[in-house]
């Protein structure tokens, strides 16, 4: 039992911690500037020493993201603003902080008003270091690229019950191929159910011409260059398709006893990065000279002439990398470019083939490994192997889009305590 004398120093003791919060509190005000921005201040209160710096924002995109019932439909998590109204030179008239519930209000020129949470605001500020942590963690993470040698080094593995059954290790499954590229799912029931079950798991299946799962074996008569027992040249799979299918999953059901079937991966981000270092003028060449990519053929009863013109290397307008193109079999004999750029195309192209070809990390994959890789990223191959009724290669295929991991992935994110993906009621 506590002392009624101590309850009461304890208490007052509490009451005097209260009231110094109150007042660090009370610094946190915040101010218009020219009606134009708002400045936040940021309580650096805690840190040594003791540090306070200003978050900024833009009046007009305050308003804009107001997520008050008027102008915020809460369920659908959707602006409702009506915009042919929408006062782009709207002004900050008032701004009041509210130390209790840690809330910006502000009174507009439009005559509305609006209530910020400060950890909504914060997830959103302007600065460079948040914008950043933004973009390479919660949005997308940033790929980290590598050289063949490090294959070994970088290649994660995951049990496939853990993955099927556990969201923490489906996300870091998930963001694993986000970041390395690659991943292998070990121990995976010996079934042609088990793509489509790792596709459902993340989001839906992705398919192409040639269906939803398809399999890689020597046939004969082979209407496409990966279903024969031949080397396999190092490719990225359809290059041919605008909205190329992003994630390959390959589940190896039964593995040639020959030496050959071994799979080549090659990181083509690195090779790019390696080009623009050694060779800056092909470089160049090779992200902006169109190239005509096609396929033509028929699956299941159904032809398909398939064609798309993309560079080898694309980038976005930042100057990073969106998507490796390459497939030799895969080049339509049409190269819808001027005269004097095919000769030097050539030569670029030769010099990232043979950076490619020297990279490549061979290994075998064993029955019940599922290997999963990023198709617009990497490059994949095959060596030759023997093929007869005795010693086969079996392997079933799926694709998945990244859009769907994409979503997958910040869905598992925000359920994390203490995520801070942003991703509350108002995002």
């Amino acid at each position: 039992m506590i002392a009624p004398a101590l309850y009461s120093l304890t208490r007052a003791a509490r009451n005097t911690v209260v009231q110094i919060q109150k007042a660090v509190r009370r610094h946190l005000t915040a101010s218009v500037e020219d009606g134009k921005y708002v400045l936040v201040p940021r309580d650096g209160a805690s840190k040594s020493p003791p540090v306070k710096t200003t978050m900024k924002f833009p009046s007009v995109w305050l308003r804009d993201n107001c997520y008050c019932e008027k102008c915020f439909h809460q369920s659908s998590k959707s602006r409702r603003i009506d915009w042919d109204y929408f006062d782009t030179e709207v002004l900050a008239l008032d701004v009041q902080f509210d130390t209790v519930t840690e809330q910006v209000v502000i009174k507009w020129s439009d005559q509305h008003t609006s209530t910020y949470d400060l950890k909504w605001l914060s997830e959103r500020e302007f600065s460079d270091e948040r914008r950043q942590k933004y973009l390479n963690s919660f949005y997308r993470p940033k790929p980290k690229h590598w050289a063949g040698q490090q294959l070994k080094e970088i290649m994660e593995t995951f049990q496939y019950q853990d993955v099927m059954r556990s969201d923490d290790a489906l996300r870091r499954w998930l963001e694993t191929l986000a970041v390395r590229g690659v991943a292998i799912i070990e121990d995976a029931p010996l079934e042609q159910t088990v793509v489509r079950q790792l596709a459902d798991r993340v989001g839906f299946i992705r398919r192409t011409t040639y269906g939803e799962e398809f399999i890689v074996q020597a046939k004969p008569g082979a209407k496409n260059y990966a279903y024969l027992s031949d080397p396999l040249p190092l490719h990225t799979d359809l290059p041919y398709y605008e909205y190329k299918p992003s994630v390959n999953i390959l589940h190896c059901l039964v593995q040639s006893q020959s030496e050959g079937g071994s799979n080549l991966l090659v990181d083509g981000f690195h090779i790019a990065d390696r080009l623009q270092a050694e060779h800056p003028a092909d470089y160049r060449i090779l992200t902006e000279t169109l190239v005509d990519w096609n396929d033509i053929g028929s699956e299941d009863g159904r032809s398909f002439h398939n064609i798309w013109r993309a560079p080898v290397i694309c980038l976005d307008s930042d100057g990073n990398y969106t998507r490796i193109n390459h497939s030799i079999p895969q080049r339509d004999s049409h190269f819808s470019v001027p005269l004097s750029t095919v000769l030097p195309w050539y030569r670029a192209y030769a010099k990232f083939v043979r950076l490619a070809r020297c990279d490549a990390f061979a290994f075998k994959t064993k029955p019940g490994d599922v290997l999963t890789f990023n198709n617009i990223r990497l490059l994949h191959g095959r060596t030759g192997y023997d093929d007869s009724e005795q010693n086969v290669r079996y392997i079933v295929g799926a694709y998945l889009d990244w859009d769907i991991i994409y979503s997958k992935l910040r869905v598992l994110k925000s359920a994390q305590p203490g995520s801070g993906g942003g991703c509350d009621a108002a995002e």
